[in-house]
C-alpha cells in the first residue's frame, strides 16, 4: 500500500498542467461627427485623443483632427469615453501580461519543488528502498524526470530569453544603410526611413483588378516616427492571431531595408497576394501612398546573409528565411510560423504560402481601437484615397531625373495611360493624371507634409568633440579611444565605425580601447560611441 501512494503521489505531481486565457477586443464604432464651431460634420471613425485634439479617420481614410472643445457636447463625451476604453484596454493587457509573469514565477518554483521531491525519491531508492522494490521504483523515477524535462522545457528557454542585442539587430540592417538609420535606448531599437526601396522597383506585377491607383511617396518615418522594435520581448500567454480581425491597420514587422511589412490580409479580409494585389517584390502601396509589402521579403537575401535576419516583428523577434541562424535547413515551424532557436529565443521564418510570416504574435504587443499594434511609425497622406482600376496593369514605376517625383505607367483598354507626379515646391504635390492621349491631362495639386531629410548616422555629436579622444589621427587605422570628462566605460551601449557613405565596417556591444583599421581603404571614416540617452561622433582620416 505504502508503494502505491509514493507512486500516486509523485504521478500527480509532475503532471500539473497550466491554464491560459484570451483576449478579446471591441469592434471599431463608427460615427457622424459635428464640430458646432465650424458648422460642418465629418463620417469616421475614431482614431486617438491626442494633445486636446480628436483624430478622426474619415471617409476616405484621411486621418483629420479638431480640438476637442469643437465638437459637440455628445461627440465630446463621446470621444472621451472611447479615450479611456482605449486606455482600458491596455491596462488590461498590461495586467494580462504582468499575471503572465507572476504564472511563470509560479512555474519556475514548481518545477524547484518538483525537482526537489524527485531528487527526494531517488535518495530514499539509492539508500533505503529494499532490493524487491527496486525494479517498481526505478521506472517510476524515470517517468518522474521525464515528464518533468517535457513539461517545463518550454518554461526553461523561456527563461533564458534576455534583452535582445541591440548591435545583433543593428547589423541585420547594416547592409541597407544608409537609406536606413538606426538608433536605440533601453526599451526600444528605432528604424528610421522613407519607406522606399532602393533594392528592386515598385508596383509592376500587380494584377489587372488589384490596382488601388495608389502610387508611391516617400514618407517621414523618421524623427519622433520611427519604428519601433521591442529590445526586451515577452512571449504572450496567448499569441494574438495575425488575421483578418487583429492587426489589420498599420505594420506587424519592419523589413530590414525600412519598408513596413503589414498583415497579409487586407482591411476587406481578403489575402492581398492571393487577390493578386502585391508586386513582384509582394507590396503595393496602401491609402496613404506608403508602400509596403504583406508578404516576407526573401528577396532580401540577394543582399544580405543567408544567416541574418529578413526582418523584425513588432512584438520584438526575428523573422528569417530558409535558414536557421546557425546556418542549418529551416527546422520544423509551429503554429505561429517559427520556433524556439538553439539559444533559446524565439524566431519566425518567411515562407512563399500563407501565413508567409507571422502566424501569431507570439510577443505581448499592444492592439489600439483601430487595431493596429503602438507604437508604430504612421504614414502621411497627401490626396483622398481612390478605387480599383479594373482593367489597369502597371508596367513601370520609374523616379524622375531629380529623384523628387515619379511616372507611373499603366495600360488600360489598349490604351497606355500614366501618373506624372513630383514635389519640386516644397509642401506641394503635383499630379499628372494622363488618359488616352499623351496630351489629354488632368493637373491636380495637393498640399502635403515636406519631404524630410534621412539621418546618415555619422553626424557630429551635439557635445563636446573633446568628450572622445583618437588618436593617433590622421593616422594608419590602428587607433585607440579614450573617454574624458568623466565619462564611463560602462555606459557605453556600442561603438561603431562608418565610412564615409555610411555603411557601417565595425561594431562592438561594449567599450574597445584599441582598434585595428589597418586593412581599411584609406579615407575618412566616423567613429561613434552609442549611450542609453545620446551618442559621441568624431571623425577618423586613415592615411
Amino acid at each position: 500500500m505504502k508503494m502505491k501512494n509514493i507512486i500516486a503521489i509523485v504521478l500527480i505531481l509532475v503532471s500539473t498542467v497550466i491554464t491560459a486565457h484570451t483576449i478579446n477586443y471591441d469592434k471599431v464604432i463608427l460615427r457622424h461627427w459635428i464640430i458646432s464651431k465650424e458648422n460642418k460634420t465629418v463620417d469616421g471613425t475614431f482614431y486617438m485623443l491626442k494633445n486636446n485634439n480628436v483624430y478622426i479617420e474619415d471617409a476616405n481614410n484621411n486621418i483629420v483632427h479638431f480640438p476637442i472643445s469643437s465638437f459637440s457636447n455628445g461627440d465630446q463625451e463621446f470621444a472621451l469615453k472611447k479615450n479611456e476604453w482605449v486606455k482600458e484596454l491596455n491596462d488590461q493587457l498590461e495586467v494580462n501580461n504582468s499575471k503572465s509573469l507572476v504564472k511563470e514565477s509560479f512555474f519556475d518554483r514548481k518545477f524547484w519543488i518538483i525537482s526537489i521531491i524527485l531528487g527526494a525519491f531517488g535518495f530514499y531508492i539509492f539508500f533505503f528502498a529494499e532490493k524487491k522494490q527496486l525494479k517498481y521504483l526505478y521506472p517510476v523515477l524515470s517517468v518522474g524526470v521525464v515528464l518533468s524535462f517535457f513539461s517545463f522545457k518550454d518554461k526553461a528557454f523561456h527563461a533564458m530569453m534576455s534583452t535582445t542585442s541591440p548591435t545583433f539587430v543593428d547589423s541585420a540592417f547594416a547592409p541597407f544603410k544608409p537609406n536606413v538609420y538606426t538608433h536605440w535606448d533601453a526599451t526600444y531599437f528605432y528604424v528610421e526611413s522613407k519607406g522606399i526601396p532602393t533594392t528592386h522597383g515598385m508596383m509592376v506585377g500587380i494584377s489587372n483588378h488589384g490596382w488601388q491607383q495608389q502610387v508611391p511617396i516617400p514618407q517621414c518615418y523618421t524623427g519622433s516616427n520611427p519604428w519601433s522594435i521591442p529590445l526586451n520581448p515577452v512571449v504572450a500567454a496567448t499569441p494574438v492571431p495575425v488575421d483578418p480581425t487583429h492587426f489589420t491597420r498599420g505594420a506587424i514587422a519592419v523589413a530590414v531595408n525600412g519598408i513596413a511589412i503589414f498583415n497579409p490580409f487586407t482591411n476587406a479580409g481578403v489575402d492581398a497576394f492571393l487577390d493578386g494585389q502585391l508586386d513582384n517584390y509582394g507590396g503595393h502601396c496602401g491609402r496613404a501612398d506608403d508602400y509596403h509589402y504583406h508578404t516576407a521579403p526573401l528577396h532580401l537575401y540577394s543582399y544580405t546573409a543567408a544567416t541574418s535576419p529578413i526582418a523584425f516583428a513588432l512584438d520584438g523577434f526575428a523573422v528569417y528565411g530558409a535558414v536557421e541562424p546557425d546556418g542549418s535547413a529551416m527546422a520544423t515551424l509551429d503554429a505561429n510560423h517559427g520556433h524556439y532557436g538553439t539559444d533559446g529565443v524565439y524566431h519566425y521564418h518567411g515562407t512563399a504560402g500563407a501565413p508567409y510570416m507571422v502566424g501569431n504574435m507570439v510577443g505581448q504587443v499592444t492592439e489600439d481601437a483601430t487595431h493596429q499594434i503602438i507604437p508604430q511609425a504612421a504614414a502621411s497622406p497627401i490626396r483622398p484615397s481612390r478605387t480599383p482600376l479594373a482593367g489597369a496593369l502597371i508596367t513601370s514605376c520609374q523616379p524622375n531625373a531629380a529623384n523628387n517625383g515619379y511616372t507611373l505607367v499603366y495600360t488600360l483598354s489598349s490604351a497606355t495611360d500614366s501618373i506624372v507626379y513630383n514635389w519640386v515646391t516644397p509642401g506641394s504635390y503635383e499630379f499628372k493624371y494622363y488618359t488616352y492621349l499623351p496630351t489629354n491631362y488632368a493637373d491636380t495639386l495637393y498640399p502635403g507634409f515636406v519631404q524630410c531629410v534621412l539621418p546618415t548616422g555619422i553626424e557630429e555629436s551635439t557635445f563636446e568633440n573633446n568628450d572622445l579622444l583618437i588618436y593617433p589621427n590622421p593616422g594608419d587605422g590602428n587607433l585607440s579611444l579614450q573617454l574624458a570628462n568623466g565619462i564611463q566605460q560602462k555606459d557605453v551601449q556600442a561603438v561603431s565605425i562608418y565610412n564615409y557613405n555610411g555603411s557601417l565596417i565595425y561594431t562592438s556591444e561594449h567599450f574597445i580601447q584599441n582598434i585595428d583599421l589597418k586593412n581599411v581603404a584609406k579615407g575618412i571614416y566616423f567613429v561613434k560611441i552609442q549611450f542609453p540617452k545620446y551618442a559621441l561622433s568624431q571623425k577618423l582620416v586613415v592615411q
